[in-house]
């Protein structure tokens, strides 16, 4: 039955996806700003999916941290669910993306009309492109959102905290919001298993701007990994420094 649910679901997420993504191109054509419309649209559908189908309910936390116009944002990444629902508590959120996903039907075409591409084999001049980018979106009011550890990583790993989140914080020179969460508890980052559950996502007060980079980096591993721990079970908790 888990299986059928599952399979049932990323129907519904893709059949979703496809829809939304068609109905409203042509606004997206006109006004890149439906671009979060198409977002939001999806993130509804993909919560109503799982609510009803798979039997997992998400919440939101410390939306009072939430910032407000150009910001920066970091977030632990455990499934693809990361990549959908940020829409619901921010407002105009422009990803940091695997370039290659620019060649995927539907999805494609929305992340090249604002979000930030980065080539992972591009290196020093990836890394420019990318801060330049951010640098352009937190100018126009939106929050520039990057996954740290630049992939999903499953529940138990040990955390891996990639250095361009530094450099766009010392570029951008804003306070960093971290942002934790377990969503590995109900959609693992691979595969097509979906759980029952309750997951969360947990806004956190903000890092200041001006630290130095090693301070920043340990500041911003210890929070998130901290505070996604604490989201688990007793049982599914790994040691996490204080």
């Amino acid at each position: 039955m888990k299986l059928l649910r599952s399979f049932i679901f990323a129907v519904w997420l893709y059949a979703s996806m496809a829809f939304v993504g068609l109905v409203l191109w042509p606004f997206v054509l006109m006004d890149d700003r439906h671009v979060y419309t198409a977002l939001r649209w999806w993130s509804h559908a993909t919560l109503w999916g799982l609510r009803w189908i798979i039997g997992a309910r998400v919440s939101f936390e410390g939306l009072e941290n939430v910032p407000e116009g150009g910001a920066l944002v970091a977030m632990k990444h455990q499934s693809m669910l990361d990549t959908i629902v940020p829409s619901l508590f921010l407002k105009k959120p422009t990803y940091v993306y695997k370039a290659e996903l620019g060649a995927t039907p539907v999805m494609g075409a929305y992340l090249k009309k604002n979000q930030i591409a980065v080539d992972r084999g591009g290196h020093a001049k990836a890394l420019k492109s990318v801060v330049r980018g951010a640098r352009e979106a937190v100018a126009k009011g939106r929050q520039v959102l990057i996954f740290p550890e630049g992939t999903r990583q499953p529940l138990g790993a040990a955390p891996d905290y990639k250095p361009g989140i530094a450099a766009m914080y010392k570029d951008l020179g804003v306070p960093v919001t971290p942002v934790a969460l377990n969503t590995g508890l109900i959609w693992k980052p691979k595969g097509l298993m979906r759980s029952p559950g309750h997951v969360t996502f947990k806004v956190l007060p903000p890092i200041p701007a001006g630290l130095p980079r090693d301070e920043f980096m340990r500041e911003l591993e210890r929070v998130i990994e901290s505070e996604s721990e604490a989201l688990l079970p007793p049982e599914k908790r790994r040691s996490v420094a204080a």
